[in-house]
């Protein structure tokens, strides 16, 4: 197995390998610094499918169980728990799905900037040859977003968009929401068809019974489903920040080459701060903007200068340092 040092030989990248000729800047919208929207036709159809399911299990909900039900307390407070929860699913899906994930600057491996970087001998940098961007370290390529992403964990068809460092709490909170929402529709639906079962059919609904037991077993079947995809993909994303290892990390077996944070200062970073209810806010941000540990390295050799990037706002912050041997590189 090779030793660190011949790994970081194997990588060895100077500055004229990286092409820079071949990297042109793309032009400049002012539009994308203000939405982060990916134009994918596929991921479209999911959100939109998406939004539907979750009016259709309003619809259900209110006209079919909560207005008919002659118990005025159990409709007021089951309604108010399904549409505060059906409110903050909507708001932490639309916050996920335009939320720039963690976008690395694109076009920016210019002959300009690299030589702005003042490199030196033994030193590395990464270019990504899908869209000529300098790679900051644990970031990856996604094919749909055609970006490379930081943290990327995943890209989600259902959010239409990356999961990455900047949006995974956006995530995580749409998943828990949604399978909060899917439980409590289930179990009222149990509850609806026992009152049924004990009343008149056509007293527990203002729908005929046919229609009443057709539209319960719909709900009954998307609440089932989304509630097991989301509570996995809920309890999968919570273990990638507390392990701080993202999904494609894992799948690839990438061994850690970057310092890991413990699963507190990850949940910090990732929820925003110390534990507070901003965390299940899907209008609260992160962290990961603000910690002096968002900072990428690549280096080689002993005493040896490294670059490092760190993202403030959109802008990505060049500097150039000093280290002891063989620094974290980047894949």
């Amino acid at each position: 197995m090779p030793t660190p040092s011949h790994r970081c030989r194997d990588i060895e990248r100077k500055a004229e390998y990286l092409q820079p000729e071949k990297c042109i800047p793309p032009p400049v919208d002012n539009s994308m610094d203000k939405v982060w929207f990916i134009k994918d036709g596929c991921g479209i159809a999911c959100a939109v499918v998406t939004w539907f399911l979750i009016f259709y299990a309003e619809f259900v909900v209110i006209f079919v169980m909560l207005l008919p039900s002659k118990n005025l307390i159990y409709s007021t407070i089951n309604g108010i728990i399904f549409n505060l929860l059906a409110f903050m699913a909507l708001g932490s899906h639309l916050r996920a799905m335009i939320t720039d994930p963690g976008a690395v600057a694109k076009g920016n491996a210019t002959k300009e900037f690299i030589e702005s970087l003042q490199l030196k001998p033994g030193q590395v940098v990464y270019k990504c040859p899908k869209c000529c961007s300098i790679k900051p370290d644990r970031a990856h390529h996604c094919s749909v977003c055609k970006r490379c992403i930081r943290k990327m964990d995943h890209h989600c068809p259902w959010v239409n968009n990356c999961v990455g460092e900047n949006n995974q709490k956006f995530f995580v909170l749409f998943t828990m929401y949604i399978s909060l929402i899917s439980l409590h529709a289930l179990i009222m639906v149990g509850f609806h068809f026992l009152y049924c079962f004990e009343e008149d059919w056509t007293k527990c609904s203002s729908f005929s019974p046919p229609t009443t037991v057709i539209l319960l077993i719909l709900l009954c079947f998307e609440g089932l489903l989304f509630l097991i995809f989301t509570a996995v993909m809920f309890g999968t994303q919570v273990h990638s920040i507390c392990t701080d290892e993202t999904g494609i990390e894992r799948l690839k077996k990438e061994n850690p080459t970057w310092e890991k944070t413990s699963s507190w200062d990850g949940l910090k970073q990732a929820f925003g701060g110390g534990f507070s209810p901003s965390w299940f806010s899907p209008f609260a941000g992160t962290l990961y903007q603000k910690v002096p540990s968002d900072i990428e390295t690549g280096s080689l050799g002993k005493d040896s200068e490294i670059v490092t990037g760190r993202l403030v706002g959109h802008v990505e912050v060049i500097e150039v340092g000093s280290i002891q041997g063989c620094a974290n590189t980047l894949k």
